[in-house]
């Protein structure tokens, strides 16, 4: 029992020592930055360029161009196709709205793609080659670490080459 007591005192005496050691204040490179985006206050903006003319996108956290944790969110149009292609790194997606569907290959088969209906979550890994088209206007979560890219099967689809 006696050593018990002790122990106890000494892990007393131990955390009393750290703690008043501790800074009571947090200087401001120690506050962390809560931000939240209401659906309305979200800032479209036309593109990204990897994508096709009617695309929006906002990024909501991190930079999806550099390394790190990223957040964004992509509208797309009634009917919008993304031709097959793939990613370096394994890519999240959250449906907030319509319907993405998505199909597995490097042939575009809209009758091959499984609906992904508003709340659906999924993931492929990095460079499965996959296609896509929404049903309705939809709006995507993307999530992970960048640099986010995409690079198209056939080079004639990506956007941001000029067509011969």
């Amino acid at each position: 029992m006696k050593q018990i007591i002790c122990a106890l005192a000494l892990t007393v005496a131990f955390t009393s020592t750290v703690v008043g050691h501790m800074p009571q204040k947090h200087d401001d490179s120690m506050k962390a930055e809560m931000r939240l985006y209401p659906t309305a206050e979200i800032q479209w903006k036309d593109g990204p360029a990897s994508l096709s003319a009617g695309a929006k996108f906002a990024v909501l956290e991190g930079d999806p161009t550099k390394e790190g944790f990223f957040t964004m969110r992509l509208w797309l149009p009634d009917g919008f196709k993304i031709q097959p292609h793939w990613h370096p790194k394994v890519e999240h997606v959250t449906v907030i709205s319509g319907t993405f569907n998505v199909g597995m290959g490097d042939k575009f088969d809209q009758a091959a793609t499984r609906a992904m209906p508003a709340g659906t979550f999924g993931f492929w890994p990095a460079d499965m080659k996959h296609f896509a088209w929404a049903k309705g206007e939809t709006v995507l979560q993307l999530h992970g670490t960048g640099p986010w890219m995409i690079t198209y099967v056939n080079p004639s689809d990506d956007p941001r080459k000029p067509k011969q």
